[in-house]
């Protein structure tokens, strides 16, 4: 069973830049800093990478939804051991709109259009922290998925999966074509060599505009406000236990 991986890479800023938010209040700033590919993003390319090297996998597929520089994202991922990619170009101002419905069923259609088999996202992106991609994907293609996975191993004509749940460890068996979503602990990702790098520059992007595959991206939802968080107040020293006691009654932590 050789099997076609179509893979998720959202383009972020990069996860050591101190974010600012817009005068307008409206976003982040993002012009003049430095962006990379999602983490979790990098992990389901990794996996996605050693499928193929397992002989699981047949093809690996990157896309990216973004402007120009997505581009660059897509390089990584071909530098990483990814066949090809594709490109959906989104504009540069629209990307404060693009909500993960419209991404959903644009790698719906891609899956669609490619025969793929898996569809491999990273379970959420550190920017707008939404975990609802891989879902919706799933959804609107009707897979079977298997999110904030740990572990992904061949089983017979499936795949046995184990996911990360708030009281441990769950393993599942689906079917394929399936979605998955990578979960931190589920590899550690490689570092791009220098000639894999150099090789990636020859490798196939392939151009698509959300219309060629008959995908609205009208907003559905509106910004209203981003804020910073709030400042933390300092700590302060107490001398004893009764101080402390005190400074909690005094807070209404205490009765």
């Amino acid at each position: 069973m050789a099997l076609k991986v179509l893979v998720g890479c959202k383009r972020v800023i990069d996860y050591a830049v101190k974010i600012r938010v817009r005068p307008d209040k409206l976003g982040v700033v993002t012009d003049g800093v430095k962006h990379s590919m999602n983490p979790f993003d990098e992990i389901a390319v990794e996996e996605a990478v050693r499928m193929k090297e397992k002989k699981i996998a047949k093809e690996v597929v990157v896309v990216s939804c973004g402007p120009a520089q997505s581009q660059e994202t897509i390089r990584t991922a071909l530098a990483m051991g990814a066949d090809r990619g594709v490109h959906i170009e989104i504009p540069a101002d629209q990307m404060t709109v693009l909500q993960p419905i419209h991404v959903s069923k644009i790698l719906a259609k891609l899956a669609e259009k490619e025969a793929a088999d898996v569809v491999m996202l990273g379970k959420l992106a550190i920017d707008d922290d939404s975990n609802q991609t891989a879902q919706m994907t799933a959804s609107l293609l009707d897979w079977p998925q298997g999110v904030f996975a740990s572990k992904v191993e061949q089983k017979d004509s499936g795949l046995e999966v184990v996911r990360e749940v708030d009281g441990g460890l769950e393993t599942i068996k689906i079917n394929l074509p399936a979605v998955l979503s990578a979960d931190l602990r589920l590899n550690e990702p490689r570092y791009a060599t220098l000639p894999n790098i150099m090789k990636a520059k020859k490798k196939k992007i392939e151009k698509i505009k959300p219309e060629d595959l008959g995908v609205d991206v009208a907003p559905r939802i509106e910004v209203v406000s981003v804020e910073d968080p709030p400042v933390r107040e300092a700590g302060q020293s107490v001398g004893d236990v009764d101080e402390l006691l005190g400074k909690l009654k005094d807070k209404g932590f205490s009765s």
